[in-house]
């Protein structure tokens, strides 16, 4: 039987990645300096951020997100909207 399940209310941290200077700074201390920008072809950067899974890509717009246990993973904009909202 297929049940139907809702996701709990947390609130989490997260960084939208922009292609400058202070936003990959301020992602990269949060992180602890477990990204890397790749810059092999100049229109598309997109940082390298090492999760729980493995190496993961977030390119420019992506959010980077702190889950509930300090982990840090990628997101798209879409599904970061439809996920989450702002809280205060």
């Amino acid at each position: 039987m297929v049940n139907k399940y809702r996701k709990k209310p947390v609130a989490i941290e997260a960084i939208q990645f922009q292609d400058n200077t202070d936003t990959i700074h301020e992602i990269s201390e949060w992180v602890g300096d477990d990204i890397a920008v790749n810059y092999n072809d100049p229109d598309s950067p997109y940082l390298r951020i090492e999760t729980l899974e493995g190496t993961m890509r977030a390119d420019v717009g992506d959010y980077v997100i702190k889950g509930v246990n300090g982990e840090f993973y990628p997101c798209k904009p879409d599904i970061f909207e439809k996920t989450y909202e702002a809280v205060e």
